[in-house]
C-alpha cells in the first residue's frame, strides 16, 4: 500500500477566493465543489430559504438530505430580493467576491437591479459563472427542464438501457440514471470554465461572464454514439449495463451471485481473455475454456459497442457466470481476480464504499456531526479537499478568513489568438501529456481547448487507442450523400474517437525506456507546467519520472495522475475502465428497473467523462494555485472518487435510515412526480420523456392531449393518486403519446408549461435540435489524414477568452509522432542530424 499525503491540515486550492452563490438547485452542486477546493461560499437565500432546503429525501426531523449533501462548507445570508435594501446588500457583497455563481441573465438582472453589461462595468474582476437550462438565448430557451428530461434531450437515455427483444425490437423504454445527474454533468463543465476565467483574471485582472446551458452539457456527455453518427451516420442501440452498440451483442460481462447482486467483469483483450481462463483453472472452474485464438493479437483492444458478435466470447462469459453463481455477494473473489490482472468489480451500492479501508486512508469521506460526506476527487502533496461544516443553517455564516492577495500590476503578455481571434484563458501553458483514453485523454482535451500547448506522448508499442468511430471509405464526401450506415475504414490514424478526446494537442513519439528518450523528456519536464498521466500507478516512477524527479528538474511542476483508484491506497493497481469504476462506485446500480431485474447501468463510460471532468479541474486549480503562491505539487486524482462524489444523498440515506438506493426505472426516486417516465410516440423506437410535478402540470397535460377521457380516470385527480396508480397512469399516458409525432408532442406540451423532451439520439441531436446548432455545440477541426470533420466544443463559454477545440495549431488530433521536429527542433534545441540519429535508433 503507497502511504496517502497527510493533507489533514493543507490549505484548500481556491483558500481565499471568495464565491457568492445565487442559483437553482441543479447548480448548487458547482457551490460544493468551489467549497471544496477551498473558496468561501456564501449561499444567497431568500428569507423563506431556499428551495433545495425542503427536497426530498428528508430527515426525519424535516431536514432535506439533498441540501445537506449539496451545501455543506457554505456560508448562509439570507436576503428579501429584489427590495432595494437587499440589492444594496448584494451589491457590497459582490465588491469583495471573486465569483458569482448564478442561472439565467434574467435571474442575475432581478436580483442585483443591473443588467449582465453593467454589472462587468461595476465589477472589472469579477467572474460571473451561470448555469441555465437551455442557454440564454435560441429557440428552446424557456423550454422547462428537469434531470429527467435533459438526460433524454442530451443522448443519455436513447445510449442506456435493457437488450431488444429476440426480434430486435425495444419493448422496454430506455432508462434515466438516477440521480440528478444533468446538474452534475453541467456544473462540472462550468467550473472547468470557471477556472479557467480566474486564470486568465489572475494573469490580468479581467473578469469575465461564464456561461454553460444544462442542455448543452449534456449533450456533449455522451462517448462513441456520436462520432459513429458524425463519422459513419451510424447509430448505436442500448444494450443491459454495458455500452450502447452499432453491432448489438448478447454477450454479456454481467453476472450475477447466488444471493441476487451482481459482478461486471470486463474484457478488451485476447490476453485478458488468456488471464480470465488461467484465473478459473486456478479455481477449478474453468470447464472447456482453453484460451483465445493464438492468432489474435494480445494487445490489440476491442472497442466497446464495435465488436461483432462471437459465440466464443459468448460461451467464455457464459462459464463466467457459473461461477459468479457458486458465491454470494460478499464473498466474491473480485479481489483476486484484480490481482491476477482482471478487470473486475462488484456493483456495489453506493453505501458499501463507506467502510471500504481505500476510501478511509485516503481520506475520501469526511464525519459531520456523526454524518459521511463525500468529500474529494483527488489528494494533494501540498493541498486538500476541504470537508468541515455540515449545511448551515437559514442565515448562518462563519468567521471569515483572509481573501487571496490581488497582484497591482497583472501581467498581459499575449501574443497568440485562438480561431475565434480571441485570446485564449491559458496563453503561455505547456502541458507535457501521457494521458490515454477518455479519462484522462479527455481531460486535457478540455485544458487545451482553453489555450495550454499540450504535447503528446506516445511510443508504438503501447498507443492511445485510435480505434473507433472510423471515418468512412469515401472521406467526408461520401458522408455528405450518406443514407445509411458507412463502412469505416481500417486506418489506425483515422479513428473519429481519436480525434474527438485528442483534438488541438501537438504528438510526441519517444521511447522514454532509452536513455536518451529518458533525457528528452525531462528537458521537456524543464519546460512545461503540467506534467498530465493516466498510467497505472508507479509507471512514471519506474521510468525514472516519478514527482521527486521531476520535482527536482522544475521545483513548481504540476504533477496530475489520474487512475481508477488513485496511486495512494489498498487498491492502488486495481485495474478499471470507465464501467468498472461505475460499478464499484454504485453508480451502475442506481440505473434502471426495479428488482429483480438486472441494472441498466450506464450505455456509455459515464466515469470516464466524470474521470476527465475532474483531470481537467485538478490541471488548472493546481495551476490556479501555482498562480497565486508559486507552489508545485503532485495531484493523485482517482477515476472512482469522482463517481463517489456524486452519491452524497444516497450516503446520508444510509447513515440516517439505514435505506440502501433502490432503482426506480423512470419513475422519480426522491421529488414526487407523476407521470414520470419515457413514453412510446408514433414511429419505431421513438419516445419522449414527461414529468408533471403537481396538479397544475398534470391538468396542463390533460388539456394538451385533447382533455382524453383516459386521463380523467379519478385515480389521476391528484399527484398523491397518481404516485399510487402509476402503472394504470403510465398505460394511459402511452397510450396518447404512441399516436404523436414526438417534436410535435414535445413542442404541445411545452407550450402548456409542461416539462418533456425527446429522448434524442446522436442523429437527433446532430440534424434535428435547433438549440445546439445555435449554441454552436461543434466545432469543424482537420486533422492530417482524417480530414476536416466537426467535434464538440466546450459547453462552458467564457466571453473574453472563448475556447476553441483546436487548440493552439487550431486542428484536430495529431496523427503518431507529428509534431516531434517542432517540439525537439524549436522547443529543446536539437539539430536535424540529432533528430534523425534518434529516428534512426528507435528513440523517437
Amino acid at each position: 500500500m503507497v502511504q496517502p499525503f497527510n493533507h489533514s491540515d493543507n490549505p484548500g486550492l481556491l483558500q481565499g477566493l471568495r464565491v457568492l452563490e445565487l442559483c437553482e438547485p441543479e447548480a448548487e452542486y458547482c457551490g460544493l465543489l468551489l467549497a471544496g477546493l477551498g473558496a468561501h461560499v456564501t449561499k444567497i437565500e431568500p428569507l423563506a430559504g431556499a428551495a433545495s432546503r425542503r427536497m426530498p429525501p428528508l430527515a426525519a426531523d424535516g431536514r432535506s438530505l439533498y441540501f445537506q449533501a449539496y451545501n455543506r462548507d457554505k456560508d448562509s445570508v439570507l436576503l428579501d430580493l429584489p427590495s432595494a435594501p437587499a440589492r444594496a446588500s448584494l451589491l457590497a457583497l459582490l465588491e469583495d467576491a471573486d465569483v458569482f455563481l448564478c442561472g439565467s441573465m434574467a435571474q442575475a438582472e432581478f436580483a442585483t437591479g443591473l443588467a449582465l453589461p453593467e454589472l462587468a462595468r461595476r465589477f472589472p474582476r469579477l467572474v460571473t459563472a451561470r448555469i441555465t437550462p437551455f442557454g440564454d438565448d435560441g429557440p428552446w430557451k424557456d423550454f422547462r427542464g428537469s434531470d429527467l428530461i435533459h438526460l433524454a434531450l442530451g443522448g443519455v437515455m436513447m445510449n442506456t438501457g435493457y437488450d431488444p427483444d429476440s426480434q430486435g425490437r425495444y419493448d422496454l423504454p430506455p432508462i434515466a440514471p438516477q440521480a440528478f445527474h444533468a446538474g452534475h454533468i453541467a456544473c462540472e463543465q462550468a467550473l472547468i470554465g470557471i477556472l479557467g476565467a480566474l486564470m486568465h483574471r489572475e494573469r490580468t485582472g479581467e473578469g469575465q461572464d461564464v456561461s454553460c446551458a444544462i442542455h448543452t452539457a449534456v449533450s456533449v456527455s455522451t462517448e462513441m454514439d456520436l462520432m459513429s453518427w458524425a463519422m459513419r451516420a451510424a447509430h448505436q442501440q442500448r444494450q443491459t449495463c454495458r455500452h450502447s452498440a452499432e453491432l448489438p451483442n448478447i454477450t454479456t460481462p454481467l453476472a450475477q451471485t447466488k444471493d441476487g447482486r451482481w459482478n461486471l467483469g470486463w474484457m478488451v483483450t485476447a490476453a485478458d481473455e488468456k488471464k480470465l481462463v488461467e484465473f478459473l483453472a486456478s479455481r477449478d472452474m474453468a470447464y472447456d475454456l482453453t484460451g483465445p485464438d493464438p492468432t489474435r493479437d494480445p494487445k490489440k483492444r476491442d472497442v466497446p459497442g464495435a465488436t461483432a458478435f462471437e459465440e466464443h466470447k459468448a460461451h467464455v462469459f457464459e462459464v463466467v457466470q457459473r461461477f459468479v453463481r457458486s458465491f454470494r455477494f460478499r464473498d466474491l473473489p473480485w479481489e483476486a481476480a484484480q490481482a491476477h490482472g482482471l478487470m473486475w468489480a462488484p456493483l456495489r451500492k453506493p453505501h458499501e464504499n463507506l467502510d471500504d479501508p481505500h476510501w478511509a486512508a485516503r481520506g475520501t469521506y469526511a464525519w459531520i456531526d456523526g454524518l459521511p460526506y463525500p468529500r474529494s476527487k483527488w489528494i494533494g502533496s501540498t493541498t486538500a479537499w476541504v470537508a468541515d461544516r455540515a449545511a448551515p443553517q437559514p442565515g448562518e455564516q462563519r468567521k471569515s478568513e483572509p481573501r487571496a492577495a490581488r497582484k497591482d500590476t497583472p501581467t498581459n503578455e499575449r501574443s497568440a489568438r485562438s480561431a475565434r481571434g480571441r485570446p485564449f484563458a491559458l496563453q503561455g501553458i505547456r502541458i507535457l501529456d501521457f494521458s490515454w483514453f477518455l479519462a484522462s485523454a479527455g481531460g486535457t482535451r478540455m485544458v487545451t481547448a482553453l489555450g495550454a500547448e499540450c504535447i503528446k506522448v506516445e511510443w508504438k508499442d503501447n498507443l492511445d487507442s485510435r480505434l473507433g468511430a472510423m471515418a468512412p471509405v469515401g472521406g467526408r464526401e461520401a458522408r455528405r450523400r450518406a443514407t445509411g450506415p458507412l463502412q469505416g475504414v481500417d486506418d489506425p490514424t483515422m479513428g473519429g474517437h481519436y480525434n474527438h478526446k485528442n483534438a488541438g494537442k501537438r504528438g510526441l513519439s519517444l521511447n522514454i525506456r532509452d536513455p536518451r528518450g529518458l533525457e528528452i523528456a525531462r528537458k521537456l519536464v524543464a519546460v512545461s507546467d503540467v506534467v498530465a498521466e493516466g498510467f497505472s500507478p508507479g509507471v512514471m516512477d519506474r521510468w525514472g519520472l516519478g514527482y521527486e524527479a521531476m520535482k527536482r528538474i522544475r521545483p513548481d511542476i504540476v504533477y496530475v495522475q489520474q487512475s481508477g483508484m488513485g496511486a495512494h491506497g489498498r487498491y492502488g493497481r486495481m485495474r478499471t475502465v470507465g464501467p468498472i469504476a461505475a460499478a464499484f462506485t454504485g453508480i451502475s446500480e442506481m440505473s434502471g428497473l426495479p428488482d429483480p431485474a438486472p441494472p441498466a447501468g450506464w450505455g456509455y463510460s459515464y466515469l470516464d467523462w466524470m474521470g476527465a471532468y475532474g483531470f481537467a479541474q485538478a490541471i488548472l486549480a493546481g495551476l490556479l494555485h501555482r498562480e497565486r503562491t508559486g507552489e508545485g505539487q503532485w495531484i493523485d486524482a482517482s477515476q472512482c472518487e469522482s463517481g463517489l462524489m456524486l452519491t452524497g444523498v444516497q450516503c446520508l440515506e444510509w447513515a440516517l435510515q439505514r435505506k440502501p438506493f433502490t432503482r426506480t426505472g423512470n419513475r422519480s426516486p426522491y421529488v414526487p412526480a407523476a407521470p414520470h417516465g419515457a413514453y412510446r410516440c408514433a414511429g419505431e423506437d421513438r419516445w419522449i420523456a414527461i414529468a408533471c410535478f403537481d396538479d397544475r402540470d398534470w391538468q396542463a397535460l390533460v388539456r394538451a392531449a385533447g382533455d382524453a377521457e383516459a386521463l380523467r380516470d379519478p385515480r389521476f385527480a391528484t399527484l398523491e393518486s397518481r404516485i399510487s396508480h402509476q402503472d394504470a397512469l403510465d398505460e394511459a399516458v402511452e397510450n396518447w403519446t404512441r399516436t404523436q409525432e414526438r417534436y410535435a408532442c414535445m413542442a404541445l406540451l411545452q407550450s402548456h408549461g409542461i416539462a418533456a423532451g425527446v429522448c434524442q439520439t446522436a442523429e437527433d441531436r446532430c440534424e434535428f435540435d435547433p438549440q445546439l446548432a445555435q449554441q454552436q455545440w461543434m466545432t469543424e477541426v482537420t486533422a492530417p489524414r482524417i480530414g476536416t470533420w466537426p467535434i464538440t466544443e466546450l459547453p462552458a463559454r467564457l466571453s473574453r477568452t472563448p475556447s476553441h477545440v483546436g487548440g493552439l495549431p487550431q486542428r484536430g488530433a495529431p496523427v503518431y509522432g507529428e509534431d516531434n521536429e517542432y517540439v525537439l527542433g524549436e522547443l529543446l534545441g536539437y539539430a536535424s542530424a540529432d533528430i534523425r540519429a534518434f529516428e534512426r535508433d528507435g528513440v523517437i
